[in-house]
């Protein structure tokens, strides 16, 4: 047995076969392992698997330190390189009892950033969707949203500065609006005061 030179925390188990073991210190400490141990094949798989899932877990625990990710996105990460997808979930699972992963924290960060950015409910859930927030928790993260009218209104504002309003104009901010997410239900009352201003 020697430590990896490669990766922390990793050992190099020889057997005597010649074939090579790689695992983690936690395996190490867990099957009291030394040098000379009598090693059967059924210990060896076992050993195997143990480590692919300590190595998983590990991996899984980088990820979501850098950054917020759902479970969703978690599991497919550890599996784009062919990953055991239920060590995978298994993984997500873990990480969300530790509180590395949280859904509601992380679809709360996407409706703040996507509505501070000009987007529409429907937008909005695309992203949730995208990002595998569950569905269970989108009504009461949309709610947090300031009124989708208000929105559509700074929205135009911020395209209008300056600029001469006409059908024309107001054509295509109507079109801009939703393609970005929001509904004629938002759209309409803003257009209509719109037109009015501009008939006045």
């Amino acid at each position: 047995m020697e430590p990896s030179k490669h990766k922390k925390d990793r050992v190099l188990v020889f057997l005597e076969g010649g074939e090579l073991l790689k695992i983690t210190e936690n395996e190490l400490l867990r099957y009291d392992l030394r040098p000379g141990a009598e090693l059967s094949a059924e210990l060896a798989e076992e050993l195997k698997r143990a480590a692919a899932r300590s190595e998983m877990k590990a991996r899984g625990a980088q990820l979501t330190g850098s950054r917020m990710l759902s479970k969703k996105q978690v599991v497919e990460h550890l599996t784009r390189r062919g990953g055991d997808r239920d060590a995978a979930e298994e993984t997500a699972n873990w990480l969300e009892e530790l509180g590395a992963v949280d859904e509601a924290a992380y679809g709360a960060a996407i409706v703040r950033h996507y509505s501070a950015a000009g987007y529409g409910p429907g937008r909005i859930r695309q992203e949730l969707q995208r990002r595998g927030v569950p569905r269970e928790l989108w009504e009461e993260l949309l709610s947090q949203m300031p009124p989708a009218e208000e929105a559509a209104e700074r929205f135009i504002q911020s395209k209008c500065k300056g600029k001469q309003l006409d059908g024309e104009m107001l054509r295509k901010l109507s079109a801009a609006l939703q393609r970005r997410g929001f509904s004629w239900q938002d759209i309409g009352p803003v257009l209509r005061r719109l037109e009015d201003e501009i008939q006045e």
